[in-house]
């Protein structure tokens, strides 16, 4: 149950934190706008909506009327001053007795309207707020308000469970429409504490902060108590008769789907976009995702139209997938996504088809018409029974909203259904939302960079070109997998990504690329958290100091062990989910200078990195008609990057020192000096390389590009 979490002496330290620049009034608006955002009962990920009628100073010295509202792209748990752009409320409600205002007057307006023109743009339900004449105003998509207003009969239902505390509003098209609705609504039932949108959520309002949060937790409570009521003697149907855990039907699944779901280009250069996993599975969310009831619901749309950018029109389900067989596991995948896209052009089409006559004449339906031509028509949400929800994204963040929505929107379906039914918008007013410009706008703020939407997995990521490697690829949008043997260095690395990239960019996962066991898992675990993979970076590596005749076979078997069949175990296993996928992708094979330059004393080393580099050549051949192309690194002397220094040079540097008369510390130096450019080669640059290869710059595959400065005698040749 939903809390009233409003408490004086949190109140009062709001006030004291943004009251001295910013006044009372508004440190109260961003302290219950918080207390809003941060519970996801009533909003997710950039939903819900508040707003502060106040006076402002102009840079006249006028004092004028104001209104503060939530800025587009800003969360509410997080809001902040500069989230509230401020608009001439006056202007604004002069706007409101125009007919008819488009989305983009509507835009210009607000725009044009700022007091300050580096705000943000502010919500598209400004106009909405600015015809509420309360001080303070608050809007939510509240789970149990949604699971009401979504009923066959939700006026009725809504009305039974609030009483006369609130007035009704049918769907309305958010924005201007909205604003003319609401503002006619409260002109008859002027004393209401609240409306209720629906299919839609909550607006509730009042004279100061307190009275209208405390309005919106009341009503949302008494949705939650009638709700309980209803639902206390009636629960899902659910059926489990799988025998393998979630854990090993999602890593099977996932990489099969995140191929199927790939968006193709026209540039043949970068050919396809794959997208990111989210998956869930925990004990409520397979309830859901394994009861009869959602097998009906899934094909119905959102709880509210708020959730379309993120989820699409509908989630695909796999009824009874054949976890009993793999190959036919795949066929079902292959021909359920196939239908999922001939339903959604249905769609489409006739969507298209009923809008044609206005595109001629409306710009801004011309716009959506354009934007649905181009839209994919893959699935962003799969819902598999014995497996979970598996949520795909152009990010790892934004995979995770879908989640997060997605388990919301399974739970209000569900729980409408056992209240009495679920109903779902129309296809029309859906597809209005979907292509909406102010809507896809929030979601077209990307920059472009080389690895985006590509999965890196690099053996030795703890170590000190391994993590090099993780942060260039990384800095080049790439989502990165460290792996090695111990989770906190490991550890260290992904929080230092994540750091400076942002959260989900970066994973680790302990993996011995010497045990076949350990391998296999670490793939498993790879799928399950981003759902496959596009490049792999075999880099793990060992040396051993010693002449060839006093070289130990067990020191021999060691370093072949980890430097040659750990990059086999590793690309095996790799190039497995790469072919499941069926997109292509890359290996990317640090070797060394060693492999055409081989150096005294240094044979087990310079063998094994022969070796592997020879399996990379042998690769590139075999894998290069499945789209997979196999390139080698020949790096010399890393010795560290940033503070995580090469356990390979801290194990042979001393001896290595000493062969050659010098200090231990002396060898960077010397190394620097022998190449041709006196280049000092730090772990960046062979990322560096790797991101090039990674990238298509050129159509390249069994090739071998130095990193070393100019060593002469290792040439390729």
């Amino acid at each position: 149950m939903i809390e009233n979490r409003w408490r004086q002496q949190a109140a009062q330290t709001a006030i004291d934190r943004w009251g001295p620049t910013y006044g009372k009034y508004l440190a109260l608006r961003l302290y219950t706008a918080r207390l809003i955002g941060s519970d996801p009962a009533l909003v997710l990920h950039g939903g819900g909506n508040v707003s502060l009628k106040h006076s402002h100073q102009n840079i006249l010295g006028e004092e004028v009327e104001a209104i503060f509202v939530k800025g587009s792209g800003w969360n509410l748990a997080e809001l902040e001053p500069a989230g509230l752009p401020i608009l001439d409320l006056t202007y604004l409600r002069r706007l409101l007795r125009l007919n008819d205002l488009g989305d983009q007057q509507m835009t210009n307006e607000l725009r044009t309207h700022l007091f300050d023109a580096s705000a943000p743009n502010p919500s598209i339900e400004t106009l909405v707020h600015a015809g509420i004449t309360d001080k303070y105003v608050d809007h939510s998509h509240s789970d149990a308000v949604l699971t009401l207003t979504n009923q066959p009969n939700g006026e009725r239902v809504v009305r039974e469970a609030l009483g006369d505390r609130i007035a009704i509003l049918p769907y309305v098209y958010p924005g201007f429409k909205l604003a003319k609705a609401m503002i006619q609504t409260l002109q008859t039932q002027p004393h209401v504490e609240g409306v209720v949108l629906i299919q839609h959520g909550l607006f509730t309002f009042g004279p100061d902060a307190e009275t209208s949060y405390r309005r919106h937790i009341e009503l949302v409570q008494a949705c939650e108590t009638f709700i309980e009521r209803k639902t206390s003697s009636r629960s899902l149907s659910i059926s489990s008769p799988w025998t393998e855990s979630p854990q090993v039907l999602a890593a099977v699944a996932a990489p099969i789907l995140r191929g199927l779901i790939t968006s193709k280009t026209s540039d043949e250069n970068h050919p396809y976009r794959p997208p990111l996993l989210e998956w869930r599975a925990a004990p409520p969310i397979l309830r859901l995702v394994n009861s009869e009831e959602v097998k009906v619901l899934a094909s119905t749309g959102p709880v509210t139209t708020d959730h379309l950018i993120r989820t699409g029109r509908v989630p695909l389900y796999v009824e009874d997938p054949a976890w009993h067989d793999r190959a036919t596991l795949r066929c079902q995948l292959e021909q359920a996504v196939e239908a999922f896209r001939t339903d959604y052009s249905r769609y489409l089409t006739e969507q298209l088809d009923a809008n044609e006559s206005n595109c001629l004449t409306n710009p801004e339906v011309k716009q959506r018409q354009d934007a649905a031509r181009a839209a994919d028509t893959s699935p962003r949400v799969v819902l598999l029974p014995g497996a979970g929800i598996l949520a795909f994204g152009p990010t790892k963040a934004d995979a995770r909203i879908a989640a997060d929505i997605t388990e919301q929107t399974l739970q209000v379906k569900c729980n409408a259904q056992l209240v009495g039914g679920f109903t779902a918008l129309s296809e029309a007013h859906l597809f209005e939302m979907e292509f909406r410009g102010l809507q896809l706008y929030k979601l077209n703020q990307r920059t472009t960079k080389p690895l985006e939407h590509q999965v890196v997995v690099i053996s030795g990521g703890a170590g000190a070109i391994g993590s090099a490697i993780a942060q260039v690829c990384a800095r080049a949008a790439a989502h990165v997998v460290v792996t090695d043997l111990e989770q906190d260095r490991l550890d260290q690395v992904v929080k230092q990504i994540e750091a400076e990239c942002g959260p989900g960019t970066a994973t680790g996962v302990v993996m011995n690329v010497t045990d076949e066991a350990s391998v296999r898992s670490g793939f498993k675990e790879i799928c399950r958290i981003y759902g496959g993979l596009d490049v792999l970076v075999p880099n793990a590596g060992i040396g051993h100091v010693g002449l060839l005749e006093n070289l130990e076979l067990a020191d021999l078997r060691h370093v072949m062990e980890v430097n040659l069949v750990g990059y086999h175990l590793f690309m095996r296993e790799g190039v497995k989910v790469l072919k499941n996928q069926g997109i292509g992708g890359h290996i990317v094979i640090n070797a060394s200078k060693n492999v055409f330059g081989p150096g005294k004393e240094f044979g087990a080393y310079s063998v094994s990195k022969a070796a592997g580099h020879q399996l990379g050549k042998v690769g590139a051949i075999e894998l290069a008609p499945h789209g997979i192309r196999v390139n080698m690194i020949n790096a010399d002397a890393v010795f560290d990057n940033d503070q995580i220094s090469s356990g390979l040079w801290n194990t042979v540097g001393p001896q290595r020192a000493q062969s050659r008369n010098m200090k231990t510390e002396e060898l960077p130096e010397f190394y620097r000096n022998r190449n041709l450019l006196k280049s000092r080669i730090r772990g960046y640059h062979v990322g560096n390389a790797v991101v090039f290869f990674a990238s298509n710059q050129t159509p390249t595959t069994g090739a071998t590009l130095p990193v070393d400065g100019g060593v002469v005698e290792a040439f390729p040749r």
